[in-house]
């Protein structure tokens, strides 16, 4: 009888949810963060000058809140808005981000007058038990390659504990769309 070690187990960390703008932009996604979560969001600060963008330092670009209590049911929430399908390429060491391109496809959301059609970014980050020890002050140390958790481990982790179905690019879903349609011909004929 092997029994799995309970300190390998994978887990939710916390999530983060954040939209960049600048001057209305971000006030209107500062108010979209506030509807979802209902908490107040961070701001972020630029450290660079890109004058492209009208970036000077000092201006505020985004606003960030991040969830670490209720992330379970936060996550199928944003899940639910893309259908629980994300792209392998997604993914990656200890997290995983997705895009939602307009805030009413999220459960619970209504169309709102002042704020328009605005998207956010989640971004899931994942943890084991020993974390802690390389993020606090005092007697810090390091953690082995092996805490880390792994993409493949990450895809298990969603398949079966949210169900999320996991495909590669879009550019190979067409390609094999295209094949089975090919095959399906080849057949009838």
């Amino acid at each position: 009888m092997t029994t799995e070690n309970p300190t390998r187990k994978v887990r939710i960390d916390k999530i983060v949810l954040s939209v960049g703008g600048t001057a209305e932009e971000l006030e209107k996604g500062v108010k979209l963060l506030k509807l979802i979560i209902k908490r107040n969001p961070a701001k972020m600060k630029s450290h660079k000058r890109i004058p492209a963008f009208g970036v000077r330092p000092n201006l505020e670009v985004g606003a960030v809140v991040t969830m670490r209590e209720n992330a379970n049911e936060v996550l199928k929430r944003m899940l639910t808005a893309i259908n629980n399908k994300l792209r392998k390429k997604q993914v990656s060491e200890n997290n995983f981000s997705f895009g939602i391109k307009e805030y009413i496809e999220i459960p619970g959301m209504e169309y709102q007058r002042d704020l328009g059609i605005m998207g956010l970014d989640v971004t899931v980050v994942f943890k084991r038990m020993g974390r802690r020890i390389t993020l606090r002050k005092i007697k810090k140390g390091k953690v082995p390659a092996k805490q880390k958790i792994t993409k493949e481990e990450i895809i298990k982790f969603m398949e079966d504990n949210f169900q999320t179905e996991f495909r590669w690019s879009q550019i190979k879903d067409f390609h094999s769309f295209e094949m089975e349609e090919i095959s399906n011909d080849s057949k009838r004929l």
